[in-house]
């Protein structure tokens, strides 16, 4: 099966077609064979970032039942081994899709013959989005070196833990009831995060409770900072992770960090991917690092929601065993590693 990896961002203007179309080609251009897919249902231009004429059906097609397979959509780029499925942003009702007909397309998607499934997913934090944000474990959230950035990507992250816990329990069930009770009171400053309510769910209602607690354990969102400008970035990676972790009981990592690269306005304007157009530029230097990293980590999904199996001791102790101070002194040494070498990366670009 394919692995998908959606991208999503907690605002727009942050450069997440423009990332999820450089790390396809990254990922295309070190041997993977790689399906970009624009689910920015409402405000679809990843075929623009790709330089695709806007020709094809895409989802919008799928959807309407003008086409009846998902691989019937699959277009061709000017990349080898790099393959696009464009979205329907000119179509209405694309852009508020039932849960039903988004279960479909990622079940499709994941039987793509590809080994990545990049998803650019819409900007903010409605279900649209969020759902196809946890198709998988390890989804990106992309973020700029800004406070509002970093507080609208908290927000997006809390939606989708939201919507993963709402998810595990039946319409009108008393387990439902009490999420959606949280989901209406501010949790932050009170002590109790949203990992603490799964736990004490899991305990009042086993079947459901275990398996929502077992999700949200699993979740291990990753974050991507782009534009950046230096050392004095990494304070405000801190603060996403620690409200996340705080507030969330969310682990949240930092995969990437791409400085700012004024090559980058030409190359959209050009609509050819940086990577293409100067794989020595600082931003594809970068984007190539994330690249290889996130070819280089394991695969995960998230458990089943379907499943009522409560969550075997050792398989909720070894996800717990992850977290604590040490993940987070060892998060701190990441992402000001992640700084250096890009740094160091932006230096070697300028010389001769």
């Amino acid at each position: 099966m394919a692995f998908l990896l959606p991208i999503a961002s907690g605002k727009g203007g942050v450069g997440k077609s423009v990332i999820a179309a450089n790390l396809a080609l990254a990922l295309a251009r070190s041997g993977r064979t790689v399906v970009a897919v624009d689910l920015d249902l409402g405000a679809s231009n990843l075929h623009t970032c790709l330089g695709v004429r806007n020709r094809q059906p895409g989802l919008g097609a799928l959807v309407w039942k003008a086409e009846r397979n998902l691989s019937d959509l699959l277009t061709e780029t000017s990349y080898e081994r790099l393959w696009l499925i464009p979205g329907d942003g000119l179509l209405p009702g694309t852009a508020n899709l039932e849960w039903a007909a988004k279960r479909r397309i990622l079940r499709d998607l994941a039987r793509l013959p590809a080994d990545f499934v990049i998803l650019d997913l819409g900007a903010g934090s409605s279900y649209n989005v969020v759902d196809f944000f946890l198709a998988s474990a390890d989804g990106l959230v992309v973020v700029r070196p800004e406070i509002t950035s970093i507080l609208n990507a908290y927000s997006f992250l809390k939606t989708a833990a939201f919507r993963l816990l709402t998810r595990c329990f039946p319409d009108k069930s008393p387990g439902r009831v009490e999420v959606l009770e949280l989901g209406r009171s501010k949790t932050e400053g009170k002590g109790r995060s949203f990992l603490d309510a799964a736990r004490e769910l899991a305990l009042r209602f086993p079947a459901e409770g275990s398996v929502a607690l077992e999700r949200l354990q699993a979740l291990r969102p990753r974050a991507i900072m782009n534009q950046g400008l230096g050392k004095g970035d990494a304070e405000l990676g801190y603060r996403l992770r620690d409200i996340a972790k705080l507030n969330l009981g969310l682990d949240v990592a930092f995969t990437g960090y791409l400085l700012d690269d004024p090559a980058l306005p030409q190359s959209v304007a050009l609509r050819t991917p940086l990577v293409a157009l100067d794989p020595a530029s600082p931003f594809s230097r970068g984007i190539s690092a994330v690249a290889a990293r996130i070819d280089g980590e394991p695969r995960r999904s998230l458990p089943e929601t379907d499943e009522s199996r409560p969550a075997a001791p050792g398989e909720l102790a070894s996800v717990e065993a992850a977290g604590g101070e040490a993940a987070l002194r060892a998060q701190d040494a990441i992402l000001e590693r992640l700084i250096a070498e890009a740094q160091n990366r932006g230096a070697e670009g300028l010389l001769p």
